[in-house]
């Protein structure tokens, strides 16, 4: 059997050394790249050969790929290499890379053709200036062959033994048991489900309770289906850090019930959260674990598969022993392991790694995204942009001379898109196109300023041209999906400005990355009604929807509803009375932990006051404004087996999911909001764009995303099959048929 690996790729692997250098310096974007390569092969005669498809073989390796072009009158094959600035400036270590892959492609191109010498040269294409610098030499066949079995030697070892991984890995995954005696309640189905959309390669919405096992549930099912389907990778795609943890422990699980089992784990972290030294910048002049990275990659990356268990303790264990930078040293292990567990961000953002490492190696790869219900809220963040006037005028003050002119035009631009503007918010039909062209031309001149001067720049600066780059990208993508609005604000006796290209509906930029994956499984306790999520997320119409039975008996949990009480905003005043006696009437019955959640800070405010003035025996904990991870600790910890009291919360927010406080720790809640969100222009023209696209505007924009909420808070009393507790949904809304009808299904509400 032959490892298969693509030219660059494996030059990447064998002659990449020196230092990692993230030194910011502008890169010719993707569309540039393709428009230089087309321009040199424009310039060069008639009888010129481009995009060469080549491939020769080693022992156990074929090497494959496409050369940039061949001058058939001089003999000459060309490698094009795009770029900016001063060619001087292109790292040595990146012109080694670039020699080596004309060398492999020389070495192809003679045996597949005969030849017996052949000249080659790396084109560096200037962008900017279209001028090309020209490096040329020629070479024997001979040599070239020499370099080419060098290059598949260092390799070869690797190949082999992520061949032998590959055929012990999916025997094991075909003998993976349960690591438990059974199944829990509606984990078989679950997990028979998940079984069935991997090996037929299709998508699913599946809704299930806490309690039954959603992760383990999900994972071993997919896992099996490994070998069938011949399977690359497994992406575990989480919201939060509590998904993460959870995924490593069922993995855990996993691993020692099956002992032995050749599956590579990996835990990859946000690059501030693997960072060691934080203050210093990443490149060998600055950093001790840049310098010389490269080096010490190869030693450090065998370490760490031969490992295979890759939580972020074990890969900042590696890195400090070969001294190289853990973030870095994980971006690489990507690459290489089977199951990759990680934030969304790193397969759906518009430069996610994980989704341009599979474009890139043709992987076939299978999603699950844990709490799925959170990827519409985070997918529109990625896939919007905002830029603030006071900001951007506070750079053009200290922005270098060259920059003023193109600066200036922008500000001229941005005054005038708001002083006609009646309203402090607006929304406005279209992206304004004179506004987007000056931003344009900003950002080119930045572009040529921080390719000339890459060092030494202001923070605000870069910033600010990576937000306008953004801005930019996101306005030429502009459509149904997204907003365009100003908000209008006084600074120092002057009016300016916030823009803002506000997505949302993320499903035309989820959808490909849904489409490229063999299979995907979305899973949380709260995905219905499933069309909305599939309409939002861009799923395919076909997309299975399944409810897991719950594991959890209706007489666990008891459901009440206050039917003579308001919530809405004009009637919170007056709820305040009989919301404070009925969480005191209900502690008095049945002392113990309870959490009360509201929709607003304010109102959460008010009902504590509100409760502590009338019954100030009960003791209460209160959710705080910006609470830090610690904060968040402690609140939780006020929660204990043997405390009793109240906790106010507000709805939607940290405690409304994600946290488990099983048995005494919590046994009631108080939820007295529908979380509908609030009414305001921004929600409104969502509302209109949500009924145009889909015909159900009020449920998509208000209904549903409160209901979620309010689902997820309640899910926090029952945790176990042997808990028992209570949920008051305090509001008189709740006992309305239409509302009624997307609350659990296992609960037995009583009014």
């Amino acid at each position: 059997m032959s490892y298969r690996i693509g030219v660059r790729a494996l030059c990447e692997f064998t002659a990449r050394e020196g230092d990692l250098d993230l030194r910011f310096t502008p890169a010719p974007t993707a569309e540039e790249g393709q428009a230089g390569h087309r321009t040199v092969i424009a310039r060069r005669g008639p009888d010129y050969l481009s995009e060469i498809p080549v491939a020769g073989d080693y022992p156990g390796l074929r090497v494959v790929g496409r050369a940039d072009g061949y001058d058939p009158d001089f003999k000459l094959l060309e490698e094009i290499k795009t770029h900016r600035g001063d060619v001087s400036r292109i790292p040595h270590n990146h012109q080694v890379l670039h020699w080596a892959q004309v060398k492999v492609y020389g070495w192809l191109l003679c045996q597949q053709w005969g030849m017996d010498e052949i000249d080659l040269a790396v084109v560096y294409f200037n962008v900017v200036t279209q001028q090309e610098t020209v490096f040329r030499e020629r070479f024997g066949a001979e040599s070239l062959r020499e370099f080419f079995q060098l290059q598949c030697q260092r390799f070869i070892a690797w190949a082999e033994q992520e061949t032998l991984h590959r055929q012990r890995r999916d025997h094991d995954l075909g003998a993976l048991s349960f690591p438990y005696p059974s199944f829990r309640h509606g984990q078989r189905q679950l997990a028979e489900a998940v079984y069935r959309a991997a090996r037929d390669g299709e998508q699913l919405l599946a809704q299930a309770t806490t309690g039954i096992g959603k992760t383990l549930g999900t994972l071993f099912p997919q896992l099996k289906a490994f070998p069938a389907q011949q399977l690359d990778r497994l992406f575990f795609l989480c919201a939060k850090t509590p998904g993460r943890h959870l995924a490593l422990e069922a993995l855990q699980a996993l691993h020692q019930h099956n002992p032995g089992l050749n599956l590579r784990v990996l835990e990859h972290v946000a690059r501030d959260k693997a960072c060691e030294y934080p203050e210093r910048a990443c490149h060998g002049d600055s950093c001790p674990l840049a310098k010389g990275f490269y080096d010490r990659l190869p030693a450090a990356r065998l370490a760490a598969l031969q490992a295979g268990w890759l939580d972020q303790v074990q890969v900042r264990a590696i890195a400090r022993e070969h001294q190289i930078c853990p973030y870095y040293l994980s971006q690489e292990l990507c690459r290489w392991s089977d199951v990759v567990v990680c934030d969304y961000n790193y397969y759906f953002d518009l430069g996610a790694l994980l989704y341009s490492l599979t474009l890139i190696n043709d992987w076939r790869v299978t999603l699950l995204v844990d709490e799925a219900h959170n990827l519409i809220d985070r997918a529109r963040g990625m896939y919007s942009a905002e830029l603030d006037q006071a900001r951007f005028n506070s750079l053009r003050r200290s922005a270098p001379a060259r920059l003023k002119g193109p600066l200036d035009r922008v500000a001229r631009h941005w005054n005038q898109l708001h002083q006609d503007q009646q309203a402090d918010y607006q929304i406005y039909p279209q992206v304004a196109d004179l506004f987007v062209a000056s931003l344009n031309k900003a950002v080119s001149a930045l572009t040529d300023h921080l390719t000339d001067q890459p060092t030494g720049n202001d923070t605000a600066l870069l910033q600010f041209y990576l937000d306008a780059m953004l801005f930019c990208r996101l306005a030429e993508a502009y459509g149904p999906h997204s907003l365009f609005d100003i908000t209008r604000y006084q600074d120092r006796q002057q009016a300016l400005s916030t823009l803002c290209l506000r997505n949302v509906i993320p499903a035309p930029f989820l959808a490909e990355r849904f489409r490229l994956a063999h299979s995907s499984t979305l899973f949380s306790a709260t995905l219905s009604p499933a069309p909305y999520y599939r309409d939002l997320l861009g799923l395919n119409q076909d997309c299975q929807a399944l409810e897991v039975e719950s594991p959890f008996r209706p007489e666990q949990l008891d459901v009440r509803i206050t039917s003579k009480l308001s919530t809405r905003y004009p009637d919170r005043t007056d709820s305040l009375g009989p919301i404070s006696a009925l969480i005191a009437q209900q502690f008095h019955q049945r002392p113990g932990n309870y959490l009360a959640f509201f929709s607003s800070y304010d109102y959460l405010q008010q009902a504590l006051a509100h409760l502590r003035r009338h019954y100030p025996q009960i003791p209460l904990w209160e959710q705080s404004r910006q609470m830090n991870e610690s904060q968040r600790q402690s609140f939780l910890q006020q929660f204990t087996s043997e405390s009793q009291g109240v906790g106010f919360a507000v709805l939607g927010g940290a405690f409304g999911e994600g946290i488990d406080l099983p048995g005494p720790r919590l046994i009631g809640a108080f939820i007295a909001t529908l979380g509908l969100p609030q009414v305001n222009p921004v929600n409104e023209e969502i509302r209109q764009r949500m009924e145009d696209q889909f015909g159900n505007g009020y449920d998509y924009a208000y209904l549903y995303p409160g209901l979620q909420k309010v689902v997820q808070a309640a899910g926090r009393v029952i945790r176990t099959t042997e808990d028992h507790g209570v949920v008051w949904l305090l509001d008189q809304r709740f006992a309305e048929r239409r509302i009624r009808r997307w609350l659990p299904s296992w609960w037995q509400i009583r009014s």
